[in-house]
């Protein structure tokens, strides 16, 4: 993806790519599966879901700004009775993901799965840009202004569109699930009365607001760069790491200075130094957006004290770090349910094929005591 003109604070255009693959080295089955979903025809269901027995649906829905929304419905488990569905819970990706993220590993070890097998009725979400959601009413992906966007549109537009989708289709409130960039989007959405109407309550794996202790060296080394002013005056709105420009691009941030580039997934994103704010457009952009010459922030009290919350962050995150994980609850109006994991990292929470049962034993349990009423 690739946002707005920089302006403010230290802003890095949060840049979508087509696959991982190639840096993706410490998670083997991950990069193959990642490689093959996407090379092949059809859409989600098609080359994942549909082949092993799930049942699975597309669906499209369309942001207030013209973008077209790729989501896919799985009801129940490939061993439930069509008539046994329990509440929707709707899960969303991160950073350089799309929704197969939740399908990677086998099936009794991918959050996907392991829902809709446990009776939940399952939606994926996609945001602009990413493989399953790359339409828009009037622009291509060859416009600069299909393009022009920031994370802050991923929440207000994207998730207001496709949970207000899913909340009209089963006429019943939304168990939220996101993951790295999914809870940003989620914390920012969850500030807004329209969106968290529809939220029973939500779980939030590694979860980002605050940046202020990015240990991430891909990602600081890309902020020395400029790399985000340097790719806007190439002209370059989308970039594949797969193409020789992402290539040269990925070499040159990560040679000379012992960068380890191996976890790409948890390397770039919006950097803003000390407050979770809307886009900093500068002061004049600021004036004629907001009102005002500085971004307003992201009010986290604000967030409904009845709402409950489940978070899981790990000791080894240099993205969603340890520090600024704390600062976020600390902000929130009322007290969330804690799973640290002293040795996971930011991809191990959707990746790791122990993750069944270092984590989604637990979000299960707090999804089901906080959503799962007697009419299901």
């Amino acid at each position: 993806m690739a946002g707005h003109a920089p302006g403010g604070a230290l802003p890095l255009i949060l840049l979508v790519v087509s696959c991982c693959g190639r840096v993706v080295s410490g998670a083997s089955p991950a990069a193959a599966a990642l490689r093959r979903v996407g090379s092949g025809s059809g859409g989600l269901c098609d080359q994942l879901l549909l082949p092993l027995g799930y049942p699975c649906t597309e669906h499209t829905v369309e942001t207030k700004d013209g973008f077209l929304l790729s989501l896919q419905h799985i009801p129940h488990g490939k061993n439930k009775a069509a008539d046994s569905t329990g509440p929707p819970v709707f899960l969303q990706h991160g950073l350089f993901q799309g929704g197969d993220t939740w399908f990677i590993n086998s099936a009794e070890q991918s959050l996907g799965y392991i829902l809709a097998d446990n009776g939940f009725d399952v939606w994926i979400g996609n945001v602009r840009g990413t493989r399953w959601s790359k339409g828009h009413s009037t622009f291509s992906v060859h416009d600069k202004l299909f393009w022009d966007w920031s994370w802050q549109e991923l929440a207000e537009y994207d998730l207001l569109a496709m949970l207000g989708y899913v909340y009209t289709v089963t006429q019943s409130k939304i168990l939220y699930v996101g993951h790295s960039q999914g809870t940003i989007m989620g914390l920012a959405a969850l500030t807004m009365p329209e969106i968290v109407k529809m939220i029973s309550s939500a779980a939030l794996l590694c979860p980002i607001s605050y940046l202020d202790h990015v240990s991430a060296s891909f990602v600081l080394r890309a902020v020395a760069m400029h790399l985000d002013q340097m790719l806007v005056t190439m002209g370059i709105h989308q970039l594949n790491f797969r193409s020789d420009m992402g290539i040269q691009i990925v070499d040159s941030l990560c040679d000379g200075e012992h960068v380890d580039c191996n976890n790409l997934l948890s390397a770039i994103t919006v950097i803003r130094k000390g407050t979770f704010a809307k886009y900093d457009y500068g002061l004049l952009g600021n004036l004629r957006r907001y009102g005002h010459l500085r971004p307003p922030a992201f009010d986290l009290s604000s967030i409904p004290e009845s709402l409950p919350i489940w978070m899981g962050y790990g000791g080894l995150d240099a993205l969603a770090d340890v520090t600024d994980v704390q600062r976020t609850i600390r902000e929130l109006g009322s007290t969330p349910e804690l799973l640290y994991i002293g040795d996971y990292g930011h991809i191990d929470f959707v990746m790791s094929v122990k993750a069944k049962d270092d984590v989604y034993v637990d979000l299960i349990r707090f999804l089901r005591e906080n959503g799962w009423h007697n009419s299901y």
